[in-house]
C-alpha cells in the first residue's frame, strides 16, 4: 500500500534531508562507530541546515515547525543514508520541548539559541543503577540550600552523555513522596558535575552512552526547571512522543533491514538458483512486509493523531510495542537469510541486529507497555 503522498514542500525537505545525511553524515558513520562518540560538529552542521528543534520560534532561530511529520522524515532518512548513533532526534524533540514547555522566558533566551545551532547538546537524565522505568526508586536527591539546590546522585546509560552540555537531571526533592522529584539544568563545567565511562555496548556503538555523578553540585534556582516537586508529572507528560519517536525509527529499521535482504537473496545462490526463489525465503519475506506494511500505517496514523495533540498513551505504547516487535523479527529473518554472512559485522544486517535489540527496552520496556495497554482495556 501506498503510504499517503506527502505535499511538495515536505518532499523537497526530504530530499535536502537525504542529501544531507548522505554527506555529512554516513561518510563518517565507521569512525564514529570505532570511537564511540559522534562528532560534535555533526550537531552544528545539522543546526545550520535547520534540522535541530525544528519546533522552536523564530524569535528564539527556530523554524517554527510544529508538524511532526518533519522530525518523521528525519528519522527515516537517518535510518536509510545517516548512522543509527546520530540522535539529534533526542536533542530535538525528546529533551528540548521540555524546556520549550516547563522553562521560564529567560531560560528559553538562554538556552534555545544554542540548542537551535548545536552549540548546545542536550541530554536526559532519569535512569540510576537501580532504577530504571520505575522512577520512584529513584536514589538521587536535592535538597534547597539559599539560592541553590545541593544535588547528589548517579546516572547511567545516558545518550548523548559525553557530548551534552545541558543535562536535564531528574532528582527526589521531597523525602516524603517518591513522586515529589525535580527537574534541574545541570550545565557542563559545574562544580562536582563528573562524566564516568564511556560505555560499551552491543549496538549503537557510535552513540555516546555514558554515567553521570553527581557529588555536591550547586546548582542556582534559575536552573530548576517547572515547579519544584513536580519533575514526575511533567516527565510523564513527554512520554507518548517519546514512544512515537522510537515508532518512527522502529518502521524505519525494519524498511531497511527489508530492503537489505531482498537484494541479499536475490543475488545469493544455492542449488543452482536465486534462493529468492525458494519458498521459505518467499513466506517468511512475505509476512514480514505484511507486517511492516501494517505497522507503518498505524504509525503514520499516530503522528496525524500527534499533531491534533490528541495521541493517547496507550496507542503510543502500542505503537511502540508492535514496531519494535516487528523490527526484531524483520532483522532476525534478515540474518538467518544472509547465512554466515549475516553475523559477520561487514554486513549492514549484522549491524541492524546489534542496533535493533534495544529498541525493545529503551523508551520503556515491552513489557510497560503491555501493561499500559493491558491498563486502558482491563482497569
Amino acid at each position: 500500500m501506498q503510504r499517503k503522498p506527502l505535499d511538495a514542500e515536505m518532499e523537497l525537505f526530504r530530499d535536502s534531508a537525504r542529501k544531507f545525511f548522505q554527506t555529512e553524515i554516513r561518510p563518517h558513520s565507521e569512525r564514529w562507530r570505532e570511537t564511540g562518540v559522534i562528532d560534535r560538529e555533526a550537531f552544528r552542521k545539522a543546526g545550520d541546515a535547520g534540522y535541530l528543534c525544528m519546533w522552536a520560534d523564530e524569535a528564539y532561530g527556530g523554524l517554527g515547525l510544529k508538524d511532526f511529520r518533519f522530525e518523521q522524515i528525519l528519522i527515516e532518512e537517518n535510518a536509510f543514508h545517516g548512522d543509527s548513533g546520530y540522535f539529534i532526534t533526542l536533542h530535538s524533540r525528546l529533551v528540548g520541548p521540555y524546556i520549550q514547555h516547563f522553562g521560564t522566558e529567560e531560560q528559553k533566551q538562554r538556552f534555545l539559541p544554542g540548542m537551535i545551532s548545536g552549540e548546545k547538546i542536550l541530554a536526559i537524565a532519569m535512569t540510576e543503577p537501580d532504577a530504571g522505568s520505575d522512577l520512584a526508586g529513584m536514589k538521587s536527591r536535592a535538597v534547597e540550600d539559599g539560592d541553590h539546590w545541593v544535588l547528589n546522585g548517579a546516572k547511567t546509560y545516558i545518550s548523548n552523555g559525553i557530548n551534552a552540555d545541558v543535562v536535564i537531571v531528574a532528582a527526589r526533592t521531597h523525602p516524603d513522596n517518591p513522586h515529589g522529584v525535580t527537574l534541574f539544568l545541570v550545565e557542563r563545567g559545574m562544580e562536582g558535575f563528573e562524566r564516568g565511562r564511556l560505555l560499551k555496548k552491543m549496538g549503537l556503538k557510535s552513540q555516546d552512552t555514558a554515567e553521570l555523578f553527581f557529588r555536591d553540585v550547586r546548582i542556582p534556582k534559575e536552573n530548576v526547571l517547572g515547579q519544584p516537586h513536580k519533575g514526575f508529572y511533567q516527565l510523564m507528560q513527554g512520554l507518548a512522543e517519546e514512544r512515537l519517536i522510537a515508532a518512527c525509527g522502529n518502521i524505519a529499521g525494519a524498511r531497511l533491514a527489508m530492503q537489505i535482504t531482498r537484494d541479499f537473496v536475490m543475488q545469493r545462490k544455492a542449488f543452482g538458483k536465486p534462493i529468492s526463489k525458494f519458498q521459505n525465503t518467499r513466506f517468511v519475506l512475505a509476512a514480514l512486509d505484511t507486517e511492516i506494511e501494517i505497522a507503518q500505517t498505524f504509525v503514520d496514523r499516530c503522528v496525524e493523531v500527534h499533531n491534533e495533540g490528541k495521541l493517547s498513551a496507550e496507542d503510543a505504547a502500542r505503537a511502540k510495542l508492535y514496531t519494535s516487535e516487528v523490527n526484531g523479527r524483520m532483522v532476525d529473518a534478515g540474518v538467518q537469510l544472509h547465512g554466515g554472512a549475516g553475523y559477520m559485522e561487514e554486513y549492514e544486517i549484522c549491524r541492524l541486529y546489534q542496533d535493533e535489540r534495544i529498541h525493545r527496552i529503551l523508551a520503556g520496556t515491552s513489557e510497560i507497555m503491555k501493561e499500559i495497554i493491558a491498563r486502558s482495556i482491563l482497569d
